[in-house]
């Protein structure tokens, strides 16, 4: 039986603009299985980012709950909130968020170092996963001595580096010249990387079609897309 790494049922969010509420989410219901890969799509505005936020517990629902491992984010305290998610989730956004002082190897270690993995193995892993990337060339340099391709991929490794039930990428491309943007996708599709399961945000129909599944959020509401339009 395959088991279910991140689910959500009557997911809603609200924001207050002055007098008025704006729903931007309602009742939404995802389930995610091991290994699975699914894309979302949806017009700018329509509330990606922001259920994506939801999902990877950096923004809290106004109503309805996210499992993460089977454990609700909405009952858990901030700092283990933020453990378990550091062990059970991996993020991809469309900007890098490398810091400039550490190089592509301790950037990678860092999600294993904060959740408490000794410096060497830690390091070991992020080795083998810049190699992985195709940056084995490059684990001493900064970001700054990177292409944005190149960042990006580093920051793939660092979003796999606690080997997380779930990877969230938001718009993992948006940013990176054509050539770059095929090298990411590639990896994404091509290599294989065991039990993780993959939600990927994207305005891409290459990203979109090459996914197990493709979800379209439109009206505040998350449901399948007909393969016709993908």
């Amino acid at each position: 039986m395959v088991d279910v790494v991140l689910s959500c049922s009557g997911l809603e969010k609200s924001y207050q603009d002055g007098a008025n509420s704006v729903k931007v989410l309602q009742g939404v219901e995802l389930a995610l299985e091991q290994g699975e890969r699914i894309a979302i799509v949806g017009r700018s505005g329509s509330g990606k980012s922001t259920l994506l936020n939801l999902l990877g517990g950096l923004d809290t629902p106004t109503a309805g709950e996210v499992l993460v491992s089977h454990k609700s984010l909405s009952r858990m305290g901030e700092r283990a909130r933020s453990q378990w998610r550091n062990r059970q989730l991996g993020f991809v956004f469309q900007f890098h968020h490398l810091l400039p002082e550490f190089t592509a190897l301790e950037a990678v270690a860092m999600p294993m170092r904060i959740g408490g993995e000794a410096k060497g193995a830690a390091q070991e892993r992020a080795a083998m996963l810049l190699d992985r990337v195709g940056l084995s060339e490059r684990v001493s340099h900064k970001p700054a001595a990177l292409s944005g391709g190149e960042r990006q991929r580093v920051a793939i490794a660092r979003a796999l580096a606690n080997k997380p039930g779930c990877v969230l990428m938001d718009e993992p491309t948006g940013n990176l010249d054509p050539e770059s943007a095929e090298l990411v996708l590639n990896l994404i599709e091509s290599i294989d990387w065991g039990d993780t399961a993959f939600i990927i945000v994207t305005h891409d129909p290459k990203i979109a079609e090459k996914m197990d599944r493709q979800l379209v959020l439109e009206s505040g509401c998350l449901s399948d897309l007909p393969r016709a339009l993908v």
